[in-house]
């Protein structure tokens, strides 16, 4: 049997998306969008950086409105999402901590402004030990305006 692969996402700018994209027809997998509800996240940047680390303070993370498929048809998961204060932004928080029990191996990818601050120890710390987490890719915007060398990258990287 083929090797079974889905790329999840959260993306607030449209840049994860951007990258979500490249990363599905590179690997040939099935994609998910997670969304959460309209009013959680402003369009401000800042209001939103304020409302996430409230959220991870309290521990009070958005529900998803997306209907997820069966994950355990799945030998891989990539998982990506932008960096929001060097941490998983709290809508990839909130799949990650809905997983359950997954015999599969993930693969986080994100993207950041520069900075991506300890995003893939803050992704392993928040997935069960017994789930297997390969290394993960980050991108900038800049780095996704060049989709010729972004699917390169990711080419070499999946």
């Amino acid at each position: 049997m083929a090797n079974k692969t889905l790329v999840v996402y959260y993306s607030w700018s449209a840049t994860t998306a951007t990258m979500a994209e490249l990363v599905k027809n590179v690997t040939q997998s099935e994609m998910v969008d997670l969304t959460v509800a309209d009013e959680v996240f402003p369009s401000d940047m800042y209001a939103t950086a304020d409302i996430a680390k409230q959220q991870l303070a309290t521990g009070q993370l958005p529900a998803l409105t997306t209907t997820l498929p069966d994950l355990s048809q799945y030998d891989t998961i990539y998982v990506g999402g932008p960096v929001w204060g060097g941490q998983v932004a709290t809508p990839v928080a909130t799949f990650l901590s809905q997983l359950g029990p997954f015999n599969g191996a993930l693969v986080p990818f994100y993207t950041d402004a520069g900075t991506p601050g300890a995003y893939e120890a803050d992704f392993k710390r928040q997935v069960a030990a017994t789930i297997t987490v390969k290394p993960g890719l980050g991108l900038t915007a800049r780095q996704l305006q060049t989709v010729t060398q972004a699917t390169q990258t990711i080419q070499a990287w999946a």
